[in-house]
């Protein structure tokens, strides 16, 4: 009896660290010279009034919507004057983090006048970057 209770205690405590791990298990493979960029806006352009187009691309990985778990697949989300703050966790969904769940590769955007950064990851079905993260060199863009 008291074996018993041992080895459910001990199960106990190593259960968070199972857990734990889970998370970093269950993130999907990104294939060798998987590469993620943006072809429009250059780095270092100037667009006037704000409104502008952004298109992103993908090489040697395939685009699927957000909720489908295809392998070397993903959905492309932008974020706008921030950094990648957790790769093992979902990506979060506000105004700096745009997710484009659809499978979009284009998006039209309005920034105010300024100056920007941006830089597209790839997250696959549950919003969360591919180990290792496929991500696009951050830009910087100016909105005059």
């Amino acid at each position: 009896m008291l074996r018993t209770a041992v080895i459910a205690v001990g199960a106990l405590l190593l259960l968070p660290l199972f857990l734990a791990g889970q998370g970093m298990a269950d993130r999907a493979k990104a294939p060798e010279g998987a590469r993620a960029y943006i072809l429009w806006p250059a780095n270092g352009a100037v667009i006037d009034g704000g409104k502008f187009w952004v298109r992103m691309g993908l090489q040697n990985m395939g685009v699927a919507p957000a909720g489908i778990g295809h392998a070397e697949t993903g959905h492309h989300h932008l974020l706008i004057d921030t950094d990648l703050s957790d790769p093992d966790g979902p990506i979060p969904s506000d105004k700096q983090h745009l997710h484009f769940g659809g499978g979009q590769t284009e998006a039209r955007l309005e920034l105010p006048p300024g100056t920007h950064t941006l830089q597209m990851v790839l997250g696959d079905a549950d919003h969360i970057p591919h180990d290792p993260p496929v991500m696009s060199e951050k830009i910087t863009v100016t909105v005059r």
